[in-house]
């Protein structure tokens, strides 16, 4: 599993958080898709089945975190360095069910030398928001 990525993250920092990022092994097993990465942006997407959901019927939070989490994942590895959350904080506004597709978006406030503050909101196609996450990252330059 240690294989060298076929995408040079120097040379093509957008083609390697669509490809290498956004489709990495965990990600890849939740089917969270990449709908669009641009630099220091992404959008990713999730279709919830009823395995993803708690006892309540309604989508786990973990799944949540886990959709903001990889958006935030792409965007930060869209700017040709490596990076990595240092940490992520969550609020949840409203519940999803079975069915429902949640998208999460992932924009900078503040990209410094070596951490960057990112915005991440998880809304329904509708637009209704479903959590607003807030998260920092390290970047090895």
């Amino acid at each position: 599993m240690n294989q060298e990525p076929i995408i040079d993250r120097s040379q093509d920092p957008l083609g390697f958080a669509r490809e290498v990022v956004g489709k990495d092994p965990f990600a890849t097993f939740l089917g969270i898709e990449v709908e669009e990465v641009r630099d220091a942006y992404s959008r990713v997407s999730l279709t919830i089945r009823d395995d993803y959901c708690n006892a309540g019927v309604r989508t786990h939070g973990g799944v949540i975190f886990s959709l903001a989490d990889q958006a935030f994942a792409v965007a930060c590895n869209s700017r040709g360095y490596q990076a990595y959350a240092l940490e992520v904080k969550i609020d949840y506004l409203r519940a999803t069910g079975p069915g429902d597709r949640i998208v999460a978006e992932a924009t900078p406030v503040h990209i410094g030398k070596r951490v960057s503050l990112w915005n991440l909101a998880v809304r329904t196609d509708s637009g209704e928001m479903v959590a607003a996450a807030q998260g920092l990252a390290y970047h090895f330059v």
